[in-house]
């Protein structure tokens, strides 16, 4: 694995440059089953070994477990080799879906709960997590740059924002990141999005980038999801989805076994082709996930394979929504 020729991403137009492969935390906070937290921290500290530099929170992974889990994981010299991303935005409302909060007060009071929690004194990418149809994008931005102005926050990013949003926003403040799911899969709404993130020079951060590990071929049918895993609740693993888009899969297994490696490490290849200005953070609980991931910075793929890949799972092919229908609300808005 030549993690170490690899050439850094540059987030926007901010001063962040990250490793091309980041990783994604909420895994690490129950959302995919029991984790534990020294081999949590394990595993993060593993990533920063081998040069990732990209870490991914929430102030909603956990309720502040992850950022706590995190902090711990960053202590002392270690915070130097990470640039740390979080994001706030969601709220617990008991026996429902998510709230989600846009207001300059409460991102603020976000903010500063988040600092506590990671134990940093600086943010270095600030993600609103869900937009606020309820409050202009303009206010919520404009608050988030008071974060830079205190010298809380380094650079700004939003989550599952629609262009419009997006272009609203950085007329505001420069956005750093854009951050949604894309993944061969998945690409309706990350490629509209794309087209406008690029024309502002906005960097993309795709989550999910292996499809919740449906392009890694280790579900192959619903039994195989453990109990208590978030993904049991998802559309496209439900039994008269994950067939059909398994045999989707099915053209990325093909190039795999060509190449003589694994099924997500091409899916991932795929999108690191898609241009430099994307980082996808694929998540795991395990150390040798990572090895795994990392290793598809060695999978090189022609113009002619990528191409024959977006085309065997092009836009829309995907069986079920990306979320179930009350989170499906709350995202590309």
């Amino acid at each position: 694995m030549t993690t170490g020729t690899a050439k850094p991403r540059r987030l926007g137009s901010s001063d962040l440059s990250v490793f091309p492969i980041g990783l994604g935390l909420m895994s690490l906070s129950g959302a995919y089953g029991k984790s534990d937290d020294a081999e949590a921290i394990r595993v993060i500290h593993h990533a920063l070994d081998l040069g990732v530099t990209l870490l991914d929170s929430s102030d909603m992974y956990g309720w502040g477990h992850n950022e706590t889990l995190l902090g711990k994981a960053l202590a002392g010299s270690r915070r130097r080799q990470a640039i740390l991303a979080t994001k706030f935005g969601q709220v617990q409302q008991p026996g429902g879906a998510n709230g989600v909060d846009g207001r300059p007060a409460h991102v603020k009071a976000a903010c500063e709960a988040s600092l506590k929690r990671l134990g940093v004194e600086v943010i270095d990418l600030y993600y609103q997590h869900r937009v606020d149809p309820s409050v202009a994008i303009e206010e919520t931005v404009g608050a988030m740059a008071d974060l830079v102005k205190a010298g809380k926050v380094r650079a700004l990013g939003l989550s599952e924002a629609r262009p419009e949003t997006i272009r609203r926003a950085h007329a505001v403040h420069p956005i750093a990141a854009v951050q949604s799911e894309y993944s061969l899969l998945f690409r309706v709404d990350a490629e509209k999005t794309l087209e406008t993130t690029r024309a502002l020079g906005i960097s993309f951060v795709a989550y999910s980038p292996l499809g919740r590990s449906l392009l890694t071929g280790a579900v192959r049918q619903a039994a195989d999801i453990p109990e208590g895993d978030g993904r049991g609740r998802h559309p496209r693993f439900a039994a008269e989805n994950l067939a059909l888009n398994l045999a989707k899969v099915a053209a990325i297994e093909a190039v795999a076994v060509a190449k003589g490696c694994k099924p997500g490490q091409v899916a991932l290849a795929w999108l690191l082709a898609q241009g430099n200005d994307i980082v996808p953070i694929p998540g795991t609980k395990r150390s040798e996930r990572v090895d795994e991931n990392l290793a598809a910075l060695d999978v090189v793929l022609s113009a002619d394979e990528v191409a024959r890949l977006s085309a065997a799972l092009p836009p829309g092919a995907a069986a079920g929504t990306r979320y179930p229908e009350a989170g499906m609300k709350g995202v590309y808005l």
